[in-house]
């Protein structure tokens, strides 16, 4: 059985290979808000463990999480959209939850990650995290600097109470890079593009064990600064009260209730260009009931949002300030007709507050000097079908329709002023981007699918078709049609040795770029022309890894980026690393 099992997995990464080598041409795309670029090799292992009959039976015993970080593939050197999964090998089951690892590779990669944990007296736990990666970047495609470092460090306490659970955690990020992507000047070898961003969060959470009255509470707070003095402060708390399980009579339904409260501060200022500024203040109620009967259910809700906006720059004349308040609604069914089969549909909104800080993790190429407003989902439609299938197979379909206000999206910036010089700051040289906002309508199809052939053996896939039509941009930049990913994961050898693969795949994108040229006179000026209607090319990035214990203390692994080795942009003038190998050794103890 063991050497059928080590047949199959063979057939199944050559097949994989061969067949992703093919589709190379495919438009596929992927519109996920992702984590920043520069990435682990393993997501980490962090979670309290379940203690049986520790809380009480009516409060679920999920452990408290702690991620510092999700770990996808890293396909390039840069933080990028393209996070996918993760794809690093992970051992399950195992009681060893610390280690240290490190790796070298190809683009002078450097890894090191550690993670250790202890638990105390009285169920406490308490631990500490460190990340660091660094590449040499792409010195035979640009003459100017193209390397970047990123480094996380982090501390956390769980702790069990005698009437809920307790989560706090603290994490200091420092991500350092370049604005490479230039490609309308021909600055000397020497420029400097430096930027760099420092973040500090704390988080803290709260669950109780009952569901009577108050549920959860969670705090979390950021604080940001980058090299051109940019600074964003933002806090928010939650708070979920609820009753549940309420019986109606002898009809077989229960009834949920909750109530959400939740408060959001984020103040941004910058200190060039513009010198924008921006405060935000926002309240948020969401009440809303459901009725259940088996996996059969209706909920009924709104969500009201009270916000209080102030914007300031240097051009304005006087400060902007905006009062409103916003409902949305808030309504779900599902029909069981059977495991297999569940239909659902419903209708959502929200207002969501664009900070700085999440900004950069979609786009970390951005001018430091944002125009910041709130996007509004007005409602969004939508419909799908779910099902679990002998165990086998686990899916989710569904198609949706919604329409928002101030839609926000990245278009890039050409040189900010004509002077006739190659002397110039990191940002103006055509590399940077910057928010803008529309109205217009999305429409949305999206489909997953789980599929365990075998008790080692797992293969899952996700698609995502978006399309926004706008009210004044006639398509919108930077944003693709449509993504696509698929992975596996299979151990061999009595989990030994595991396997993993990761296909990401995007269509090509609609951007704005500038083609500018030199006027001898009068003046000695640039002039910039701009083209509304580029593309960035689609792409195909393929990742395999594997790791290989030996010891119960010692493995090996290796991590395998960007196999079809393209060079391909995230963003107009920003490639890719090509194919990268990595490889390393990591100690569990």
């Amino acid at each position: 059985m063991n050497r059928k099992i080590q047949i199959l997995s063979i057939l199944f990464l050559g097949v994989s290979q061969v067949a992703f080598s093919q589709i190379k041409e495919e438009k596929l795309i992927l519109n996920k808000k992702r984590e920043p670029e520069v990435k682990k090799i393993e997501k980490k292992k962090t979670s309290v463990e379940t203690i049986k009959n520790y809380p009480p039976e009516e409060k679920s015993q999920n452990p408290v999480q702690y991620k510092i970080t999700d770990v996808p593939a890293v396909s390039d050197f840069k933080t990028s959209t393209i996070q996918g999964e993760d794809v690093a090998p992970k051992f399950e089951g195992t009681a060893q939850n610390n280690y240290v690892q490190f790796g070298m590779g190809n683009y002078g990669k450097i890894l090191g990650d550690a993670n250790i944990s202890k638990t105390l007296q009285n169920k406490l736990e308490v631990g500490g995290d460190f990340h660091f990666l660094s590449t040499q970047g792409l010195k035979k495609e640009y003459d100017w600097d193209s390397k970047q470092s990123s480094a996380t460090i982090g501390a956390f306490v769980n702790s069990y109470g005698d009437k809920g659970k307790l989560n706090l955690n603290a994490e200091y990020g420092l991500n350092n890079y370049n604005y490479y992507g230039i490609y309308a000047l021909q600055p000397s070898s020497d420029v400097d593009l430096k930027q760099t961003v420092n973040q500090f969060k704390v988080n803290g959470y709260y669950d109780f064990y009952s569901n009577e009255i108050l549920n959860d509470i969670r705090v979390k707070s950021s604080f940001l600064k980058d090299h051109f003095d940019a600074q964003e402060n933002q806090v928010s708390m939650l708070a979920n009260l609820s009753k549940h399980a309420v019986e109606m009579g002898k009809s077989g339904i229960t009834l949920n209730a909750d109530l959400g409260i939740g408060l959001e501060a984020v103040k941004t200022d910058f200190a060039i260009r513009d010198r924008n500024s921006s405060n935000f203040f926002n309240t948020s109620l969401t009440p809303k009931v459901t009725f259940r009967k088996g996996d059969s259910y209706v909920m009924l809700g709104s969500a009201f949002s009270f916000l209080n906006a102030k914007n300031s720059n240097d051009l304005m004349a006087e400060q902007m300030k905006n009062n409103k308040t916003y409902w949305f609604p808030q309504a779900e069914f599902q029909f069981a007709a059977a495991k297999e089969f569940k239909f659902y549909g419903g209708v959502d909104g929200g207002l969501k507050i664009n900070t700085y800080g999440d900004m950069l993790q979609e786009n970390p190429f951005l001018v430091s000097d944002q125009y910041l407003k709130p996007t509004e989902t007005k409602y969004h439609l939508y419909v799908g079908l779910r099902g679990d299938i002998d165990e086998t197979i686990k899916y989710d379909f569904s198609a949706g329709y919604g329409k928002m206000r101030d839609i926000m999206f990245f278009k890039g910036n050409s040189i900010f002023d004509n002077g006739y010089t190659l002397n110039r700051s990191a940002y103006n040289f055509a590399n940077t981007f910057s928010a803008v906002y529309d109205d217009g309508n999305v429409s949305d199809i999206k489909g997953s699918i789980q599929y365990f052939p075998l008790a080692n053996l797992i293969i899952d896939g996700e698609v995502r078709f978006t399309k926004y039509d706008l009210k004044n941009y006639e398509d919108i930049y930077n944003v693709p049609l449509l993504n696509a990913s698929i992975g596996a994961k299979y151990t061999m050898l009595d989990k030994k040795l595991l396997l993993g693969f990761k296909g990401i795949f995007a269509s090509d994108r609609t951007t704005n770029s500038f083609a500018i040229e030199g006027i001898a006179n009068p003046g000695m000026i640039y002039q910039s022309t701009e083209n509304k209607n580029d593309k960035v090319g689609g792409y195909a990035d393929l990742n395999l890894s594997a790791e290989y214990k030996f010891h119960k203390n010692f493995s090996i692994f290796a991590l395998g980026n960007n196999l079809l080795s393209s060079k391909y942009q995230t963003y107009k003038g920003y490639k890719v690393l090509g194919a990268q190998i990595l490889g390393g050794v990591k100690i569990t103890f």
